[in-house]
């Protein structure tokens, strides 16, 4: 075994880096930009979030660079987790890390590279993101039909993550209308992002309900992968995010009626959808909780706890913001708080897991056992 005092082989360590690392992009870049957005002013300067957009950034710089080494000598590694039909999903993270870090460059970046550096780079990430986003959206279910060999009992939230890429979009996507041309520019901008939002939405409730029968006819998921619950946050936070966006942009850019529509959008949308959220995240808590009873050591799927939770934040800010209510004011906030201790435990999971040598090690020998001819493949991408 690997001690800490003896560092991996950089071969090994960028060997069994998967596209999971994404997530710890994602859920730092959202730190920085849900602060901004809450409805109360949170203690502490601006200049804090600013300081931890930088990191994301920084952060997505060093992954690409490792990916992209991984991509180059470990080929073959590569090919296997796009065949690995419990790591493949995984690919959806990378739009999404561009997008989080986008969107962070509008809303708090400029302060430290200027407005103009800010809207370059968000727009060229939400471009990237988006399409990467899209080509995720269809690739990843192709392959699952097509080549992986899935069961229902493998249903996982971690199916959603190529699907939820497009509603990042949607709602990063708003951000960009007022700095276009008026006119068709900034009108076409703001239909794409509700089309992007119905693609991802319908696909969502497409999923969904397979991973709930799972769930309620197999049993609760292995201890590992119960943090992925919280995966189903992402699309219902983040929508309500995106359906609060256009509602702020509408005006003057859609004709009436439509841009009162997307204001009506934003609260009867929004309301029972964050209220299925408040479900939802007290039920996943239970499987938490169960699992830790049970054993549930740290793995990289303790990023599942930040991001999701910051669309919550970002939707609960939106629902306040155009509703005036204080009851959705005070969870925001809260949730913000949850985020931070969230991200924190994540970080340094992570950082302690680096330095043990145990995140990105080659993954144990399976044991000799008769296996079925359906069973999936193991790339080691997901711990």
């Amino acid at each position: 075994m690997v001690t800490a005092t003896r560092p991996l082989p950089r071969a090994v360590s960028v060997r069994h880096l998967g596209p999971n690392w994404y997530a710890t992009v994602m859920g730092t870049a959202v730190v920085a930009t849900a602060g901004p957005a809450l409805p109360a002013h949170v203690p502490g300067p601006r200049g804090l979030f600013t300081g931890v957009w930088a990191f994301s950034l920084v952060l997505l710089l060093v992954l690409l660079g490792a990916r992209a080494g991984h991509w180059l000598h470990h080929r073959d590694q590569a090919r296997a987790h796009l065949l690995d039909p419990a790591t493949a999903p995984f690919y959806g993270c990378l739009a999404m890390a561009l997008l989080a870090v986008g969107g962070g460059a509008l809303t708090v970046g400029r302060d430290w590279i200027g407005a103009a550096a800010a809207m370059t780079l968000g727009s060229v990430l939400f471009g990237i993101g988006t399409v990467l986003g899209l080509a995720a959206a269809v690739a990843v279910p192709y392959l699952m039909a097509v080549t992986h060999r899935v069961e229902p009992g493998q249903a996982s939230p971690v199916w959603l993550l190529p699907l939820v890429a497009p509603m990042v979009s949607a709602a990063v996507g708003p951000l960009l209308v007022p700095r276009l041309p008026p006119g068709q520019p900034r009108e076409t901008l703001l239909l794409l992002c509700f089309a992007l939002f119905g693609l991802s939405l319908l696909a969502t409730l497409v999923v969904l309900p397979l991973l709930v029968g799972r769930l309620l006819t197999g049993g609760p998921l292995p201890l590992a992968l119960t943090p992925t619950l919280f995966l189903v946050l992402g699309p219902l936070g983040q929508s309500t995010t995106a359906a609060g966006a256009f509602a702020d942009v509408a005006p003057g850019v859609v004709p009436e009626p439509y841009a009162e529509g997307f204001a009506v959008l934003a609260v009867l949308y929004g309301v029972p959808v964050m209220g299925f959220a408040l479900l939802w995240s007290c039920f996943a808590t239970a499987h938490v909780l169960r699992a830790r009873r049970h054993g549930m050591r740290f793995s990289m799927t303790w990023w599942s706890f930040t991001f999701p939770v910051g669309t919550c934040v970002t939707g609960a800010g939106a629902l306040a913001r155009h509703t005036g209510l204080v009851a959705y004011a005070g969870p925001a906030v809260a949730l913000y708080g949850v985020l931070v201790v969230a991200w924190g435990t994540a970080a340094l999971g992570t950082v302690r897991g680096l330095l043990r040598g145990e995140l990105l090690a080659a993954p144990a020998p399976a044991p000799v056992v008769p296996r079925p001819a359906t069973a999936r493949t193991t790339s080691g991408a997901v711990r």
